[in-house]
């Protein structure tokens, strides 16, 4: 199921009437942040995963 342009703005113009055009900005940046953690977290666990697996030796 895709959207076309005309769902997509007929989702931004409730969004716009829900928050605000002035809190849309915070909430943006909050989105944005929360999407940097997650992908801090998931590099960090592949990190973890790497790390962890045994090496051969001879």
């Amino acid at each position: 199921m895709s959207f076309g342009p005309t769902e997509i703005f007929i989702i931004l113009l409730i969004v716009v009437l829900l928050f605000g055009a002035k809190k849309i900005p915070e909430l943006m940046k909050g989105v944005g942040k929360g999407i940097k953690e997650f992908k801090n977290a998931t590099d960090n666990t592949d990190a973890d995963t790497k790390d962890d697996t045994p090496t051969k030796s001879e």
